[in-house]
């Protein structure tokens, strides 16, 4: 009897260690993104473009001949969830992070991430802030607010506005951008007749818009999200006021014209990187009709597109340096990734982990609800 029972923890140490072995033939790439939440639209969108890559680089033989294995936490757009999510990616094997999008999520799972030495790279996360904290292993995608607040400035300046008013909601992103842009505009001599927050979530907005009426604006400048540019787009025509509104990249997204409508978003100028269809280079035409051909639609926004190239850099990471070592890792991408061909354009980070080169382009919603390239 006690023989087998020795036979029988045997056998089963047998299985239990084939498990783990079996568990380690996969390389785990990390996805953080808001799948629930306000920016749902996103998260979803960067969850189906990291699928699809995961899918097509493992039709190509995934990363050091393993297949790679997708690990997905949902942060719901929110900075407390989000460090309980990168706590779980942790423990899970993860040897690099794609995410997250929002600056303030991203910035409560920073630490996180560069204490276990587990390369993070974000896709939707523009504060200046993020990459001056002197995290080895944090890159992004996405450009910073410096290079957008300049971008704002130089577009308020060619469309000859010269009374602007500045709204944002105070979250890391907005708040700096706003800071940034009013700093910019007043060397410009333009003059800021009206700086002050917005409460996000919130279901009217009324109260805000009257006052900003009241200043008298040329342009309102609004720093914040999509779901609030497309209530204050919404209520502000049901006011009558028809003084323009240009915003920042986080008003990107196609659910902002679904919920302020198409004749309210009409005229709406926004910054950001690209759109989807205005990718240029062959294989970002090849890889959108292939997303469009899995999922029957494009991307939601460029965002999510971001993530993808946040894959697509861990993957070279992991075959630059012959390894998932995180430090090995975060050294290739710092000092060797060079003009890597991204669906987004070509990708190179500096010493702090930023993009490097000019990202930012000046859309306009039109009669249709469209996003059209402007040429100023």
């Amino acid at each position: 009897m006690k023989k087998r029972l020795l036979i029988l923890v045997a056998a089963l140490g047998l299985a239990l260690g084939g498990g783990v072995a079996q568990a380690a033939e996969t390389v785990k790439i990390g996805l953080m993104a808001p799948l629930t939440g306000s920016w749902a639209s996103e998260g979803q969108g960067m969850k189906n473009i990291v699928a699809l890559l995961a899918e097509q680089q493992n039709a190509k033989g995934g990363a050091l001949g393993k297949p790679i294995e997708v690990i997905t936490e949902d942060d719901g757009g929110d900075p407390r969830t989000a460090s309980l999510a990168a706590q779980r990616l942790t423990t899970k094997g993860v040897v690099a992070v794609v995410g997250t999008y929002g600056s303030s999520v991203t910035e409560a799972s920073q630490a996180i991430y560069d204490e276990a030495k587990i390369p993070q790279i974000a896709n939707g996360s523009t504060a200046i802030r993020l990459t001056e904290k002197g995290f080895k292993h944090f890159f992004r995608t996405a450009p910073r607010d410096d290079e957008q607040g300049r971008m704002a400035a130089q577009t308020i300046g060619k469309l000859g506005f010269k009374k602007v008013a500045i709204l944002h909601d105070s979250t890391s992103y907005a708040k700096g951008l706003a800071d940034e842009a009013n700093a910019l505009l007043k060397k410009q001599g333009v003059d800021v007749v009206f700086f002050d927050a917005l409460t996000p979530k919130e279901s009217d907005y009324t109260a805000i818009l009257t006052k900003l009426k009241g200043a008298n604006p040329d342009v309102v400048l609004f720093t914040g999200y999509y779901p609030e540019a497309g209530q204050l787009l919404r209520q502000k025509k049901g006011m009558n006021w028809k003084t323009p509104f240009i915003g920042g990249d986080a008003t990107n997204n196609a659910d902002l014209v679904k919920i302020a409508g198409k004749e309210a978003a009409e005229g709406f100028y926004f910054l950001s990187p690209p759109q989807p269809q205005d990718l240029d280079t062959p294989e970002a035409k090849a890889f959108l009709t292939d997303y469009q051909k899995k999922y029957n639609e494009l991307p939601p926004s460029i965002w999510a597109v971001l993530a993808g190239d946040g894959f697509r850099v861990a993957v070279a990471g992991i075959a630059g340096a012959k390894s998932t070592d995180g430090d090995k890792v975060a050294d290739y991408l710092h000092t060797r990734l060079k003009n890597y061909s991204g669906l987004s354009g070509p990708i190179s980070f500096d010493a702090k982990g930023d993009r490097e080169g000019d990202v930012y382009r000046v859309y306009k919603v039109d009669a249709e609800g469209k996003f059209v390239l402007q040429k100023l």
